[in-house]
């Protein structure tokens, strides 16, 4: 395993990192994301990721619970939660101070922990004036509830507002950001972020890198029963199969898997060396309902060697997307 620094921090987080999103408690029960995890941790996994939203806490409970039964020492791991969406009253949802800290409190005790290393804004929240938010994280880390704070799916201009907050008012600024990133969601990652790596030092544990699971190639023939788009309150997820996009980009996923073949790899394993490739991604945060499917992804180690700049060119020639580069405004 390849461990990198969280951005400027100096923090290392294994360069794949396994997350609870959609499998647990959805798909999988608390054995088989044992399994998982073990799997994960065996191959030098030590950033595991989870959200209160995610199964309505159960995916926070099945985590705890299987880190405070595998004798890990808490110090090897790094865990993050992320908070905005808690329950169904008044104050259960956003980036209130209130909301901040009792939904982190609730989040730790279905985690059994004392502190989460990462703590996310797991969306922006329009409602909440940015200092009171940045405040009430700043106070969790002082509190030792987490020990760095991060922002998820946030545009540049609020991210960088909450930093420039933080630097004003002297408190904790955000260190990273968990972003969509994979072959065809680039944007964010690879150009509207660029000033704030150099800035703030921005750190990103990205999510989806394989698409939803098109990178896989398991829907070239439709969508299977039982799979990610037919889960239930997924409909987003679905229309990203269905949608006008869905042919033009299962056309570049047969030609990227006929190049992985030549290349002797999955497309999997070629789609996560690709992400592992990019120098402002901390961490690859992938999914698995089963253990062998954890040990496949963790080969994209092995493969980011194989992704020579003459494959690289040959990936950037079927998918036509790269983002036109951020401008240097320090030339004009």
């Amino acid at each position: 395993m390849e461990y990198r620094f969280l951005g400027a921090s100096g923090l290392k987080v294994s360069a794949l990192s396994y997350g609870s999103w959609v499998t647990f408690s959805d798909q999988i029960d608390e054995a088989a994301a044992a399994a998982c995890m073990k799997a994960a941790y065996d191959a030098g996994v030590n950033f595991f990721d989870t959200a209160e939203v995610y199964a309505r806490g159960k995916a926070e409970t099945m985590m705890g619970n299987v880190i405070k039964r595998s004798g890990w020492k808490r110090s090897d791991l790094v865990v993050s939660t992320k908070i905005f969406w808690g329950g169904s009253g008044p104050n259960d949802n956003g980036l209130s101070r209130k909301h901040i800290i009792e939904g982190t409190d609730a989040s730790l005790r279905r985690l059994q922990m004392d502190y989460v290393d990462l703590l996310f804004c797991h969306r922006p929240d329009k409602d909440t004036p940015i200092e009171e938010t940045v405040r009430a994280m700043s106070h969790l880390i002082d509190r030792g509830k987490a020990f760095y704070w991060g922002t998820s799916e946030w545009s540049a201009e609020e991210i960088r507002a909450a930093s420039e907050v933080a630097r004003r008012e002297r408190l904790v600024p955000p260190a990273m950001e968990q972003p969509q990133y994979n072959m065809f969601v680039r944007e964010r990652v690879e150009k509207e972020y660029t000033r704030l790596y150099r800035d703030f030092g921005l750190g990103t544990t990205i999510w989806s890198p394989l698409a939803g699971g098109l990178l896989t190639g398991k829907y070239r023939k439709g969508i299977p029963a039982g799979t990610r788009p037919t889960l239930h309150g997924y409909g987003w997820l679905r229309n990203r199969y269905e949608g006008p996009e869905f042919e033009e980009r299962m056309n570049k996923v047969r030609k990227l898997d006929r190049l992985a073949g030549e290349l002797g790899i999955s497309l999997a394993r070629m789609a996560l060396a690709w992400c592992l490739k990019c120098p402002q991604v901390s961490t690859v945060i992938t999914g698995a309902s089963k253990p062998e499917q954890v040990v496949e992804n963790m080969k994209a180690i092995e493969a980011v060697a194989l992704l020579t700049d003459e494959a690289m060119v040959k990936i950037e020639r079927i998918l036509k997307n790269a983002p036109a580069p951020e401008p240097d405004y320090r030339t004009w």
